[in-house]
């Protein structure tokens, strides 16, 4: 699926606004865990456009690139603000457990796309050996056909023109 990197940048831009204010209104962090939980989710999203981006090579897309990437350096900044916030009201522990429950979720997502990627090479191997050996009996098939037919022609020529006598 590509990601229009406008709609990612927007969201992300968006998402930064949303956290800053919740963050100056909330009484207690996990109220934040919405705004916050929706920051990382259009971070993630405007990560993966940036690289489609970047890919492409359009100076349109660079500039959207640009963009995007200044947002994350901002999201990075909001990120270490939260940090602040958890250490301040001393809840540190809880937000290294959020971040090493997202790295082995991150780590599991990876590893369930590689499993599907190289199930996907599975089947394109079973699929070309499939096609391999019906050309190869397609092949054989004609062959033995071909010298069927050279053998009829061979025995009709030695009728005719009495090559045995």
């Amino acid at each position: 699926m590509i990601i229009d990197p406008v709609t990612a940048l927007e969201g992300l831009q968006s998402a930064i606004g949303l956290v800053r204010k919740a963050a100056k209104v909330a009484n207690d962090l996990g109220g934040l865990a919405g705004v916050v939980g929706k920051l990382f989710d259009a971070r993630s999203q405007a990560t993966r456009a940036m690289v489609e981006a970047k890919r492409s090579g359009n100076k349109s897309n660079f500039s959207v690139a640009m963009q995007i990437e200044n947002a994350l350096m901002q999201t990075a900044k909001l990120e270490a603000e939260l940090v602040l916030l958890y250490m301040q009201s001393g809840n540190i522990d809880v937000w290294n457990k959020i971040k090493a429950r997202a790295a082995e979720m991150d780590r599991d997502d990876a590893i369930a796309a590689r499993k599907a990627k190289e199930e996907e090479q599975r089947q394109q191997e079973k699929a070309d050996d499939q096609m391999a050996w019906a050309v190869g009996i397609v092949v054989i098939v004609m062959f033995i056909g071909g010298v069927g037919w050279g053998i009829t022609e061979i025995s009709d020529l030695c009728a005719r023109t009495r090559c045995g006598n």
